[in-house]
């Protein structure tokens, strides 16, 4: 008995207006993840989608990257001139700190200045 209500109620639910939606609305799932993942193979396995994208993508590196050598330019050229102060005048290590703390302000200016976010000339 317990074997024939659970196949009535399988029949009963396969049947069901609910059940029929919701296998409808998979099933629309189902085909437009299809489609977004046909676009996105299609999207990787060319080099790029237009020579646009690749350029705004080559600006954008070039930046990043010009943007963060000039920020460890600052700390190091701070760094190996507090490291000469030191030798030189043997107050170690109070000029390498002074001067790499100097370092990094000037790399944080110099990568203000580059990004736009600061006028060059203020008047």
């Amino acid at each position: 008995m317990a074997e024939g209500t659970d196949e009535g109620r399988n029949g009963n639910r396969d049947t069901s207006p609910n059940e029929a939606a919701l296998s409808a609305r998979l099933e629309s799932l189902d085909q437009r993840l299809s489609k977004i993942r046909g676009h996105r193979k299609t999207g990787t396995d060319q080099p790029g989608d237009s020579s646009e994208d690749q350029a705004a993508r080559s600006r954008g590196m070039a930046l990043g990257f010009r943007l963060s050598s000039e920020l460890i330019a600052g700390v190091v050229v701070g760094a190996a001139i507090g490291w000469g102060i030191d030798r030189l005048l043997s107050t170690s290590p109070f000029g390498f700190i002074v001067f790499f703390l100097l370092g990094f302000v000037a790399g944080v200016v110099n990568v203000v200045r580059s990004a736009g976010v600061a006028s060059r000339n203020r008047r």
